[in-house]
């Protein structure tokens, strides 16, 4: 796989038009990109976090999320997902699945080297579906001992997977990988979150992520959806804000999609922690149906 270095992460706006342009045309790919696209010395904007902090839920503060690389990296994952050789059109992509390993909590300090690829394009018993994996490097904080060449290593690394919904897809039985269990391992819900419609358009804003059916009624509907829907990420990094300080810096976390947030809406959250194993299981439901919205589990 060839890797294409850039000096700085691409423009959103020239990305979005590409999106737009290429979600008009068929696409006859069936196969991932294949290049790993990456960029170094990403820096962390102090208020960018602030404002990501306030949409997903988390405490204000000069700190790092789990979950905020992914919208760090976001720019880069979109020039990937935009181009050509990518087997969908990025309008109407659903995100179902997500796996974060962090070995170490990131800084606002830190300088991030950034590398996204795409994988595993695969069929889905609700489509197709198909992985963006991104990691993150950074310098060791400590620095090289004596005699050795400052080097970085990968601290942070996540698989994406996204579906492309289609009727006429025979059923297929999901990849281990593509679905944790559906069983309530949560418990009861311990907190109810009303979310309104502006959720949609406030992490747009802070994650670049301008995808319609998180912010238009008529793309929503055009995408099967009654209406608007809440990211994924932002679903998910609401359950993670719900967890703080029980998150360990060095963590797994790992949550499927089950059924969309529609916005407006109130959802439950819940949780359990199995202490012999140190994990905590949480879920996001319908606050007045119980349907299922997400499953998760943080480990250390």
């Amino acid at each position: 796989m060839a890797i294409e270095e850039a000096g700085e992460l691409p423009a959103l706006g020239g990305l979005y038009r590409r999106a737009i342009l290429g979600g008009l045309t068929s696409r006859s790919v069936d196969g991932a990109p294949q290049a790993e696209l990456l960029v170094r010395g990403v820096r962390i904007d102090r208020d960018h976090i602030a404002r990501y902090n306030r949409a997903c839920g988390f405490r204000v503060a000069d700190t790092v999320p789990v979950t905020y690389p992914h919208v760090v990296a976001f720019p880069l994952a979109l020039e990937l997902m935009t181009r050509p050789e990518f087997p969908f059109g990025l309008i109407g992509l659903v995100h179902i699945g997500l796996h974060i390993e962090q070995s170490r909590a990131l800084t606002t300090d830190d300088r991030l080297d950034i590398t996204v690829r795409a994988e595993n394009l695969r069929d889905h018993e609700r489509g197709r579906a198909i992985d963006v994996l991104t990691t993150v490097a950074t310098l060791d904080p400590a620095g090289p001992g004596p005699g050795e060449a400052a080097e970085s290593r990968i601290v942070w690394r996540e698989r994406s997977t996204y579906l492309r919904r289609s009727r006429r897809t025979r059923p297929t039985t999901p990849r281990p990988d593509d679905e944790l269990a559906t069983e309530d391992l949560a418990g009861e819900a311990s907190a109810v979150w009303p979310v309104s419609t502006a959720a949609g358009p406030s992490y747009a804003a802070v994650s670049g992520d301008h995808n319609p059916i998180h912010t238009s009624w008529v793309a929503a509907r055009l995408f099967g959806f009654p209406r608007p829907i809440a990211h994924g990420m932002w679903s998910i990094a609401r359950g993670v804000a719900a967890l703080e300080g029980r998150v360990p810096d060095q963590c797994v976390v790992e949550a499927t999609l089950k059924a969309p947030v529609l916005l407006p809406g109130t959802v439950a959250f819940s949780s359990t922690a199995r202490v012999s194993a140190g994990t905590i299981d949480f879920a996001l439901r319908d606050a007045r149906t119980g349907r299922l919205h997400l499953s998760g589990t943080v480990a250390p």
